[in-house]
């Protein structure tokens, strides 16, 4: 039977630290959180491997070293609240909710809401709600967000979610406009401005219903 908090502690150890990833609170994070709960029971025994997971309905569990190297460029506050757009199982909204006052998880797919309640409140992490909609909206009852973070790749910012951010808020997630590598990109919100800086490299899945719009070609 495979070695669960081992294989957690190897990634934290192996993949995280190694990696930039320097903050205490977050590599307790990713030590707290059992990552083998959030993904399908075919592919348990691969949970802790540096790879994005497939959850089925074209979603994935993004890699651990992008979600943390991500999560890192948020700076979390513990008085702070973040919503986690195409929260998939729940896992990133679980790691969050280590860091964070309270989590909205917001996931489109039914089967995956299910996943992500169930994990969640069997675990005891009462402060991650998870809610069924339209990704593209966010959740406008619980805004404003001193955090936004994705599941997966996106075009861009969608203006919608731009508007939940908090001012001073950070939103953080991997922009792949095209078919290039994608750029992990740190936004923040200055009144109407959203600034940005680009801060690495990530082969991220794009999050269905964010992907670039097609272009004409004449």
């Amino acid at each position: 039977m495979m070695d669960y908090a081992a294989a957690r502690l190897n990634m934290v150890e192996g993949q995280l630290r190694t990696n930039r990833i320097t903050e205490p609170a977050l590599m307790a994070a990713f030590l707290a959180v059992p990552r083998e709960r959030f993904v399908p029971a075919a592919f348990r025994g691969a949970a802790y491997v540096d790879e994005d997971i497939p959850l089925g309905h074209g979603r994935y569990l993004m890699e651990p070293l992008v979600l943390a190297r991500l999560i890192q460029l948020a700076e979390l506050r513990r008085d702070e609240r973040a919503l986690f757009v195409g929260a998939g199982s729940g896992y990133g909204a679980a790691v969050l909710a280590q860091l964070a006052a309270s989590v909205v998880a917001l996931e489109s797919e039914p089967e995956l809401v299910e996943m992500a309640r169930r994990a969640c409140r069997e675990l005891g992490y009462a402060n991650v709600s998870v809610i069924e909609g339209p990704l593209g909206k966010g959740h406008g009852a619980g805004a404003p967000y001193h955090a936004i973070l994705f599941g997966g790749a996106i075009a861009d910012a969608p203006a919608a979610l731009t508007r939940q951010l908090a001012e001073g808020g950070r939103m953080v997630a991997v922009l792949k406009p095209d078919a290039a590598m994608g750029k992990a990109t740190l936004m923040w919100r200055s009144g109407t401005v959203l600034s940005r800086r680009s801060a690495f490299d990530a082969a991220t899945p794009m999050l269905p219903g964010f992907a670039p719009e097609p272009s004409f070609v004449f």
